[in-house]
């Protein structure tokens, strides 16, 4: 595929551009054009395909393109042109980030699956467990989360509390340590990433519909909300974190 006025697509472009999951399909988008760009697939300047295009491609609706493109956008890997000759172009120069330590890149998938691991087992008990007095301090925080996309700090420290808070409604002191341990784990994760809105929205989107599961003792549909929001984070992570 050549684009004119553009630099063409390096390979493997097919796999690039093949069809994400229904159920993660925001972060695979961000995680898929993310690790193309940082890993030269998408040289710095290059034009994206069109959005109807990578829409059909990618097997997702515009929406969630959209949002996918604002969030590289704000971390400074895309930019839009408009006018003649426009569109959507990876950026040059890429953005500056502080470089994670080679002991970090090395286990960070690791630190995933220790916090899917922990947070599946919390979610499960706390379904079982949590009392509606339990319950109602989290699902504030996540209303304090819907007014605090674009302060990361006042975010992060209601997600930290929302999801500890959720650990300590199991009843086990053991989880609870876990649990902290996870999310300390996640924040050194975290802290070489940008944080767009966009990304901070969706997520506490999850949050929302993980505590209403939780409030009506769904265990199932609890520890399946879990899943998806601990995976869509490594994806983000994935698309956002810096090579170094």
């Amino acid at each position: 595929m050549s684009l004119t006025g553009a630099r063409p697509i390096a390979p493997p472009e097919t796999a690039l551009f093949a069809p994400v999951s229904s159920k993660t399909a925001f972060e695979e988008t961000v995680e898929r054009l993310g690790t193309a760009i940082k890993l030269g697939l998408l040289p710095a300047g290059t034009r994206l395909p069109a959005e109807r295009e990578l829409c059909q491609r990618l097997g997702i609706a515009r929406s969630t393109l959209r949002q996918a493109l604002l969030a590289l956008a704000e971390s400074g890997y895309l930019h839009a042109r408009r006018g003649r000759g426009g569109g959507t172009f990876v950026a040059d120069p890429q953005p500056p980030a502080q470089a994670p330590s080679e002991a970090l890149l090395a286990e960070w998938r690791d630190v995933c699956d220790q916090r899917l691991a922990t947070e599946l087992g919390v979610v499960l008990l706390a379904a079982e467990r949590a009392t509606p007095a339990q319950l109602e301090p989290l699902e504030a925080l996540v209303r304090e989360m819907d007014d605090a996309v674009e302060d990361f700090p006042a975010y992060r420290r209601a997600d930290v509390r929302l999801h500890v808070g959720l650990a300590e409604a199991t009843g086990s002191t053991r989880l609870l340590a876990a649990s902290t341990e996870a999310q300390g784990l996640r924040s050194d994760l975290i802290s070489h990433i940008a944080h767009p809105p966009n990304v901070l929205a969706a997520s506490n989107e999850q949050h929302r519909k993980l505590l209403r599961a939780i409030r009506r003792h769904d265990g199932p549909r609890a520890t399946r909300l879990i899943a998806e929001h601990v995976r869509g984070t490594e994806h983000i992570v994935a698309g956002l974190l810096p090579h170094g």
